[in-house]
Formats: C-alpha cells, structure tokens, sequence
C-alpha cells in the first residue's frame, strides 16, 4: 500500500504531518485562510452564503477531520459528521424564486466543494487543498464569465413574462413564431395568483437564420418589451 507524499508538508518538516498543537494550528489557520478568500469572492457578488459562511464550513470539516484522525490513532478516515452536515447545508442553500428559477447551485456546490477542501487541510493534504483552493477559486470568479459568453450566444433560452391578461397569450406566441422562434414549453406562475396578471415561463428556440446572426438575447428581450400588453419581460439565467 502506498502512503501519500505531501510536497509542502515535506518541505514544512516531520512535525506538519503529525498530530501535535502547531500543525493543528496550522492546519485551522490554513482553512480559515483559504475559505475566508473564497467568501470574500462570493460575498462581492452579493451571494446570501459569504465570508463567514464559507469560513464556518471549511472550519467544521477541518476540526471533524482532525478529530476523526486523533481518536483513530492517525489513520485518514472521512468523518461522516462533516459529510452529513456538508450535505444538509448545501440541499438548504438551494432556492426557488417566484419567477421559476433555481438559484443557489453554484453557491451550494460551492459550500460542498469548500467543506471537501476542510477535510483534505484536516488530514494534513496541503498540497491537495492548495491545488484545490485554486481551482475551486478561478472556477467561481473566471467561469461566470464564459459561462455568461456562451448562454448569450445560445439559441435556446428562457424567460420571465407579464401579461395583462391569460387572453394575451395566443397573441404572444403568434408574435414569438412570427419572429421565428419556436416555443419549447410554456409553464404558467402559480405565485402570481391573484395579482390581475397572466404570468408564464416560456422557453424558445431561435429558428430564424436571421436572429441567430444579428439579435443577441438581451435585444430580443427588449424587442419584446415593447409589445402593449406585456407588463414585463426579462430573461431566465
């Protein structure tokens, strides 16, 4: 069986792959660290799970990891505490917003993705969270925005839409085909019950040659916008 060589931990010296009080302390203040950048990234985006969170979560896992390793005499067993709570924390930080979206996946991947990162730094794997931290890093602040390039290059997306009325609707879509755009599915708003609005969630296909060349979706969006009955209109990212 082979045992794990850790580049940093080698060059730290013998004591950082023990369990003693300074790689313990280093192991708490190394989390604490890397998380706290993590949140400090989320938290300028203004996502609900920020610094503190983000530092929590690491924490958490790098105490239970560090505890798992000392009741058992040193050996690297997952702590199943920290994978629990891991898991619960991120299912809970996923939400459904009135307009039929799905907000907090990447926050909540992001939270799980952190907590893994703990139990690698509770172990005594710096080399592993170092590589990790970076990448999970440079996936959060980087990604979004050839994420973003490419969503609006699409020629499938969704959107929000407010009508005056449920009798608009056949109007809408006459519109939309006209366009040339191919509706995929078209579910109402429950949560707009009420509100003397005919509210939907539409998913559309470019089909037209034309669109696909020139209309981005944000001039398709305000194309749309200027139609009389639509009381509002805005695209589902």
């Amino acid at each position: 069986m082979s045992v794990y060589f850790d580049p940093i931990a080698w060059l730290l010296g013998p004591w950082s792959s023990q369990l003693n009080v300074p790689s313990v302390l280093l192991r708490i203040v190394l989390s604490v660290l890397l998380s706290a950048m993590i949140g400090c990234e989320r938290a300028s985006k203004r996502h609900a799970a920020g610094l503190r969170t983000f530092i929590l979560v690491s924490f958490a896992s790098t105490i239970a990891m560090t505890l798992d390793m000392s009741l058992s005499g040193g050996m690297y067993f997952l702590s199943a505490a920290a994978i629990v709570g891991i898991a619960i924390l991120s299912v809970n930080s996923v939400l459904f917003s009135s307009k039929s979206q799905i907000k907090g996946l990447t926050t909540s991947v992001g939270l799980w993705t952190c907590g893994v990162l703990g139990l690698c730094i509770g172990a005594g794997a710096y080399t592993v969270a170092v590589i990790a931290y970076f990448a999970l890093f440079f996936s959060l602040s980087l990604f979004p925005k050839i994420e973003t390039y490419l969503k609006d290059r699409s020629n499938h997306f969704e959107f929000h839409v407010e009508l005056d009325s449920p009798q608009r609707l056949q109007s809408f879509a006459a519109t939309l085909r006209q366009l040339g755009m191919r509706i995929d599915d078209i579910e109402i708003n429950p949560a707009y019950a009420g509100s003397g609005l005919s509210v939907y969630s539409i998913a559309i296909s470019v089909s037209s040659q034309e669109l696909r060349k020139y209309k981005t979706h944000g001039e398709i969006i305000e194309a749309l916008d200027t139609l009389e009955y639509v009381h509002h209109i805005e695209e589902i990212r």
